[in-house]
């Protein structure tokens, strides 16, 4: 009867036609007494019993009817009396019987109509469930299948970039790069990832020449904040051809003559 903390639709609109026992509709009363909830449904259910009711076409016999039928038997003889009685009797009993078969036909109606409702309405929302979580399915599914279609299209796209990535080196390591025209004494370097150096020291570039003769001092500088330096057109000599370039560390002064060691070195390319 219960479900949950309230009675059923089913019984509520049993007790509405006043179909339960009398332990189930005492059982019912006790509960619409503390139930807003309850006697709101019932009352819902009600209204809609007797609409149903009183969509049922009734056919009463005529008011005055009997009345009037019996005046006029009364002015014939005994035994017409008699005859006629007999026959009103016999045409009665089937209007009697038609009219507890119209007010007790509706409610038997509306009990079937509303049990059916009721059944439908759990059906109903038994299915809705099931739609629900097919739908969430389908959209998990969907999403899942466009993500796929994008990481296939980034992997086979012609234009896409690529790149191998490798560990880096911890700390990073001093490099440089120097770009020399012997004929012209001219010179530029550009170095990174230096160390700083304290004070009163310097780095210094050395161009080592090619004819094996002693290396010339090119130029002095100190790293920045990140370790970057470039040294821009220093002084040379023209047409020394390069053997190879060095980096020193050297006094703030500089010096004539590296000192070792040697910081970083290359030899030098082309003619």
């Amino acid at each position: 009867m219960m479900q949950g903390e309230h009675i059923s639709q089913e019984d509520l609109a049993l007790y509405a036609m006043q179909a339960l026992s009398p332990e189930e509709a005492l059982a019912v009363r006790t509960h619409l007494a503390e139930c807003a909830l309850c006697r709101a449904e019932l009352a819902e259910l009600s209204g809609d019993l007797a609409l149903v009711a009183l969509s049922v076409e009734q056919h009463p016999m005529p008011e005055g009817a009997r009345q009037r039928f019996l005046n006029r038997v009364s002015a014939d003889s005994a035994a017409t009396t008699q005859q006629a009685v007999e026959l009103l009797a016999a045409q009665e009993a089937p209007r009697r019987a038609t009219r507890t078969t119209a007010i007790w036909l509706p409610w038997a109606a509306v009990a079937a109509l509303v049990i059916a409702v009721v059944s439908l309405n759990m059906k109903i929302a038994s299915l809705k469930e099931q739609l629900s979580e097919q739908s969430s399915t389908a959209l998990k599914l969907e999403a899942e299948s466009s993500h796929a279609q994008q990481v296939l299209e980034v992997l086979t796209a012609p234009k896409a970039q690529r790149a191998t990535l490798t560990a880096s080196k911890v700390p990073a390591v001093p490099t440089g790069r120097a770009v020399y025209l012997a004929d012209r004494g001219a010179l530029v370097l550009q170095a990174s990832n230096l160390e700083h150096l304290p004070e009163g020291k310097t780095y210094e570039l050395w161009v080592v020449p090619a004819n094996g003769a002693s290396p010339i001092p090119a130029g002095l500088f100190r790293p920045d904040a990140t370790g970057s330096a470039s040294l821009v057109l220093p002084p040379l000599p023209k047409g020394i051809p390069a053997k190879a370039f060095a980096i020193t560390i050297e006094r703030a002064e500089g010096s004539s003559v590296p000192t070792a060691p040697i910081i970083l070195s290359g030899a030098a390319t082309g003619v």
